[in-house]
């Protein structure tokens, strides 16, 4: 196992020549080894340095202090500390007592091959990093509790929470633009559980789903007879969405006269089911959602001017996740737990190759894509941990974060083009990306970020005040 910083292992043993041994095994690669013939001790510097050791290598029989109360003492004070048990003397009782108290192995002396140790110990010292980053991941998820399932801390995000906590409580319609699977619908819900609504109803339909007839028939309803099939007559979204909210999800694949028919009802607040002579009032909040852009068709003559601007009262732009890479790692340890739990079995997390490829890929179908790649490695996990091996092809082949800002932050030429944006627009956009995604992989370390874009400290610091960044919210 390669590491980036030293490993540091506590050896206790009564017998001054085996830790003498187990510190030569040990010492051969970059781990310093503190060793101690005196359990209590031990324990006393374990407590000095607030548990901070990677590793207990113990001793199961000594005279002042048992390796058992070794065990039990290092897992009521540091309860992640991942403690082996060695002994000459081998019994299945005495292995049987040491797991049941929680010790993560349990190795035989003399340690023949001594392999055998360094790659016990190595995989302890695995084991305790990826449960620290996974409770520092729970701790940053707590923000999720807040926004009914929307994981994320990152500047963009944080921009998100704060202009749905603003709009929440007014009835403006709001449209809600986004690429396919930045979770559109998500934010709906959040801004319709915060509103004044919340405790009615919050209705859902996907606009481009639906023909023409069989749409505006589940939007408005329909009279007995009023196509072949309506057998009997039927109340539409807009009236099961009454005194609640109506996200219309792909907007702009409504056709013309849908279009209009909806117009209507933003204007003045009233339906008309089809093949009716007769309006009904509604009170409903209208939230619109889309991946297309809007303004583009209003220029085209695909979409209304006037339905444009009565749904586009507050925009609610949503990020690529490319965008806001540094949510990743929080948003795999979600979807772990998450499909774990569905599985009915339990994974540590991801091994950091495998988390620098989620990094650094460019993640087209942006959060749901996400999702389906953890799912199929939790499905397909053999191990306590998602490996580089469990990722799809083109994940795998995405190079590490670091490597890949410039491609993960590029805006293509034909989609400026698109966007139509100035020079000085498009190169602001670039560098944003560029700079949150430099942050991400370095995680806040200016020193480092500055050392990988090759240039000075003082011009970088320059840039992250231009665009507003704090190094410090990436850490």
């Amino acid at each position: 196992m390669s590491s980036q910083a030293a490993r540091s292992i506590l050896v206790i043993d009564d017998e001054p020549d085996m830790v003498g041994v187990a510190e030569r095994i040990l010492a051969r690669s970059d781990r310093h080894i503190a060793g101690f013939c005196l359990p209590n001790r031990a324990l006393a510097e374990l407590e000095a340095r607030s548990g901070r050791f990677d590793a207990v290598l113990s001793d199961l029989k000594m005279p002042e202090t048992s390796g058992l109360d070794v065990l039990q003492a290092v897992r009521d004070r540091w309860p992640s500390l991942p403690v082996i048990i060695m002994t000459g003397y081998s019994t299945i009782e005495s292995a049987v007592a040491a797991m049941k108290l929680g010790a993560y192995d349990y190795i035989v002396k003399p340690f023949d091959p001594p392999d055998g140790l360094i790659a016990i110990v190595d995989r302890a010292v695995e084991h305790k990093r990826l449960r620290d980053r996974n409770l520092f991941l729970e701790k940053r998820l707590d923000i999720a509790a807040r926004f009914e399932g929307i994981i994320g801390s990152s500047p963009p995000m944080r921009e998100v929470f704060a202009l749905i906590e603003s709009v929440a409580r007014s009835d403006a319609t709001l449209l809600i633009v986004g690429e396919s699977g930045t979770g559109k619908e998500l934010v709906a819900r959040a801004v319709h559980e915060r509103s004044d609504r919340s405790q009615r109803a919050f209705v859902a339909l996907n606009c481009g789903a639906l023909t023409e007839t069989v749409l505006e028939s589940e939007l408005f309803g329909h009279v007995k007879g009023a196509f072949t099939g309506a057998i009997s007559s039927r109340r539409g979204l807009f009236e099961e969405a009454s005194g609640g909210t109506l996200l219309l999800d792909e907007v702009g694949e409504l056709t013309p006269r849908t279009q209009v028919r909806l117009l209507r009802v933003l204007q003045e607040g009233e339906i008309r089911p089809v093949g009716s002579s007769q309006s009904k009032a509604v009170d409903v909040r209208v939230i619109a959602a889309t991946h297309r852009d809007l303004r583009r068709m209003v220029e085209r003559g695909e979409f209304r001017e006037d339905l444009y601007y009565r749904l586009n009262v507050i925009l609610v732009p949503l990020p690529a996740l490319r965008d806001r890479s540094e949510d990743i790692p929080s948003l795999a340890r979600h979807f772990i737990e998450k499909h774990c739990a569905l599985a009915e079995r339990e994974l540590l997390g991801v091994h950091p190759e495998a988390l620098d490829r989620l990094v650094g890929h460019g993640w087209p179908g942006n959060v749901r894509e996400l999702e389906n790649v953890i799912e199929r490695a939790v499905v397909l996990a053999q191990s306590d941990t998602i490996t580089v091996d469990l990722l799809p092809l083109e994940v795998r082949k995405s190079s590490s974060a670091a490597a890949s800002l410039g491609r993960s932050s590029l805006v293509e030429p034909s989609a400026v083009v698109e966007t139509q944006l100035a020079f000085n627009d498009a190169r602001n956009t670039f560098e944003r990306r560029y700079l949150r995604t430099l942050l991400s992989a370095t995680s806040g370390n200016s020193t480092e970020a500055a050392r990988i874009a090759g240039v000075d400290r003082s011009n970088l610091r320059r840039l992250f005040k231009r665009h507003a960044i704090d190094p410090r919210t990436f850490r």
